[in-house]
């Protein structure tokens, strides 16, 4: 069972990296609808803002306490959140509050809380009003693809698009679950989940960039498909660990090359949607949303590559 302190600092970590990630997926929602769908564009906004208040709640609550590892690994924002924020917001028309990424670039870490008991009880209610917001928000996308496959609605992003942040929502809950049961962890099945989760993701992010390019970007898109067979063959390697657990340092060690490669190439594609120097159909927001999840990913193979030795 872990500490308070570790609960604590864990849960605002996780809430840190997943609430940007879910109010974003609700800003891609939004942005694809038709005029037809006006009321679901409606219902993904609100989910946004549901999430922007939750996160500044979050926000408020981690000042100094979270781990400095976490805050300068680039996942909770990037020096190209905001310029992406704020293309986005132009090229969309929807309304995004960027104070929450200013607030986030100043966040403080490494410092012992005062008062535990009082944060671990607000820590454990923010973790449920996120389990609510979650499960409300994995519901719509759910509902969402179930009209899509069967031709009731029309959007612009992919099925697989609808389907890889579905599960996304529901890996975070998972973790909330975990994390407000104080659920003991089996480390190395643990970082089998995460690397059969993780693999797979930086698979589809490949294939969706890919498809988002304009198909005159021949060297781009080569690259794009090129990772997309990488990962998928490294999502296929780690499910082969939960019965060959001696590969498990190689797999590892091969994911996290493949991860740091694959974040510059979103990194350099990210600041070209920003400077307009890609043709893509894709947001900027977009790009720095998914180099933020291989931030992540990055720091959590690192962290497994001390244990797996």
């Amino acid at each position: 069972m872990i500490s308070n302190i570790e609960f604590i600092r864990q849960s605002l970590e996780l809430n840190l990296f997943f609430m940007r990630i879910a109010k974003e997926h609700s800003i891609f929602l939004e942005a694809a609808f038709t005029p037809m769908d006006y009321n679901l564009a409606a219902q993904a906004d609100a989910l946004k803002r549901e999430f922007e208040a939750l996160l500044s709640q979050t926000i408020a609550l981690s000042d100094g306490i979270i781990n400095c590892e976490v805050n300068s690994s680039g996942e909770i924002v990037t020096n190209n959140t905001l310029s992406a924020e704020m293309t986005t917001q132009y090229l969309s028309g929807i309304p995004i509050n960027t104070n929450l990424t200013i607030a986030e670039l100043s966040l403080g870490c490494g410092t012992y809380p005062c008062n535990i008991s009082m944060l671990t009880s607000q820590v454990f209610d923010l973790n449920q009003r996120a389990i609510v917001s979650t499960t409300k928000l994995a519901r719509f996308k759910e509902n969402l693809l179930q009209n899509v496959l069967s031709c009731r609605i029309f959007t612009s992003n992919y099925p697989l698009l609808i389907d890889h942040i579905l599960r996304e929502a529901r890996f975070y809950l998972n973790m909330l679950m975990k994390l407000q049961n104080r659920a003991s962890v089996d480390i190395t099945k643990d970082i089998i989940e995460q690397e059969i989760f993780w693999n797979r993701i930086m698979a589809e992010h490949s294939k969706f960039i890919r498809g988002l390019l304009d198909p005159t970007e021949d060297e781009l898109i080569n690259t794009a498909n090129n990772f997309a067979k990488e990962f998928d063959e490294l999502t296929a390697q780690a499910i082969l660990l939960n019965e060959q657990i001696g590969l498990l340092p190689k797999v590892t060690r091969e994911s996290l090359e493949s991860t740091i490669d694959v974040r510059n190439f979103k990194k350099t594609g990210t600041e070209g949607l920003i400077n307009c120097k890609i043709k893509s159909i894709a947001y900027p927001l977009l790009g720095d949303h998914v180099v933020r999840e291989a931030n992540h990913y990055i720091r959590l193979l690192k962290s497994y590559s001390c244990i797996v030795k």
